[in-house]
């Protein structure tokens, strides 16, 4: 048993669910927030045997795109408070953990 922890951004999480779901995972939605960007994310736990992760992670390929997003940044270098600027960064579509399950105990 493998344990999935797929984040993603909220654009396409919708897609990734629906497509998941449709294909019989379990699936648990939670939204969260990324560090570096303070951007709305969703974290979907997915718990599924060893032989179905291939297929989960083609799906999250299929429906989730990397992104170029602008950002403002300061110049550690200068001490103004009004030294910000504008860069433009890649933002992954989807980060993908899996992880092995010692024990499951449903109720």
């Amino acid at each position: 048993m493998k344990l999935m922890i797929i984040i993603i951004a909220n654009d396409d999480a919708n897609r990734v669910l629906s497509a998941l779901l449709k294909e019989q995972y379990f699936v648990t939605k939670m939204a969260s927030t990324g560090g570096l960007l303070s951007s709305g994310n969703t974290t979907l736990l997915v718990g599924t045997d060893e032989d179905k992760i291939q297929n989960a992670i083609d799906i999250v390929s299929r429906y989730s795109k990397t992104r170029k997003k602008t950002v403002q940044t300061t110049n550690p270098n200068e001490f103004s408070v009004f030294s910000s600027y504008p860069i433009e960064v890649s933002v992954a579509g989807a980060t993908i953990f899996v992880l092995d399950v010692e024990n499951l105990v449903k109720y």
